[in-house]
């Protein structure tokens, strides 16, 4: 087989060189590629626990701690103790946080466009959708 047949290789490459771009674009607000998930996850839907965003950004939880260490010490998140639960942590975002998503989900779009530009319009919907068929994500979560 050689590497322009193997899914593995291709899905691979693409994706080093999409986090490598999108990496880039991160360090211009000092975050850097590792915080991009969480980051995505808690502006889809915040106040999660730490086990849920665990689950979600498909990271180990004790990762995630340090993580969001990092976002806390940034003063992008802040946890909050859950009242019925003392080891469980509702995670937040600071206004800090919130106040980035205009700008990094706009950054995300760029690498987004330049990967793509040599595709048609059809082109591009069909291998997002494609994607998630793989990924087995249902259409409405897509």
């Amino acid at each position: 087989m050689k590497q322009s047949e193997s899914l593995g290789y291709l899905v691979s490459h693409l994706n080093v060189d999409l986090q490598n771009a999108l990496d880039q674009k991160l360090k211009r607000y000092q975050l850097d590629i590792k915080l991009w998930p969480v980051l995505f996850a808690l502006w889809q839907e915040e106040g999660i626990t730490q086990t849920e965003l665990s689950k979600r950004c498909d990271v180990a939880n004790y990762t995630m701690t340090r993580i969001l260490d990092q976002l806390q010490t940034q003063g992008l998140v802040t946890r909050h103790q859950e009242a019925d639960n003392r080891r469980a942590f509702q995670i937040l975002l600071t206004d800090s946080g919130k106040a980035l998503e205009q700008d990094l989900i706009v950054e995300a779009e760029r690498v987004n466009e330049h990967f793509l530009e040599n595709l048609s319009m059809d082109e591009r919907l069909a291998f997002v959708s494609l994607l998630n068929k793989i990924n087995r994500f249902p259409p409405d979560q897509a």
